[in-house]
């Protein structure tokens, strides 16, 4: 499980080792380590997803970690699922995530799923929209257990 703290509340999402098991360490080490702490999502589009993950806010970087090989699985994007995002290569993954705010199974089989929102998805709804946001939402903390 992994708890991220929005300015508004806690998110509850269940992490999916049994779909992409080297991107949940990958997160899971990343949020353990303080990355995710302060982090803005910067691209939040209103009935499609909310992107976040780049310490710098701009959509452009990662972390130090080495990019991931894709795990791509037949799991839906639909509302809830947290999942990676990535550039024009499948092999991209680094610590930049996204949460679908509806169904998105257009995304299915291209982008690794790693998680679902079980809880707190009203704060992911919250989020400031835009692109980026004039005001963007940040994560307070994130931890994995």
């Amino acid at each position: 499980m992994l708890t991220m703290t929005l300015e508004s509340g806690e998110v509850q999402i269940k992490l999916r080792a049994d779909l992409a098991p080297n991107h949940v360490e990958r997160i899971a080490k990343l949020s353990n380590d303080g990355f995710y702490d302060g982090v803005v999502f910067h691209r939040v589009i209103d009935g499609f997803m909310a992107q976040g993950g780049d310490p710098t806010g701009t959509g452009t970087s990662g972390s130090k970690e080495p990019n991931l090989a894709a795990e791509f699985s037949g799991e839906p994007h639909v509302r809830g699922v947290c999942s990676m995002a990535r550039t024009m290569d499948p092999n991209s993954a680094n610590s930049q995530f996204f949460i679908c705010l509806d169904d998105a199974t257009f995304l299915d089989r291209q982008y690794t799923v790693w998680g679902e929102v079980v809880s707190g998805m009203e704060h992911v709804d919250a989020l400031p929209k835009g692109e980026p946001p004039r005001a963007p939402g940040k994560i307070v903390s994130m931890r994995a257990e």
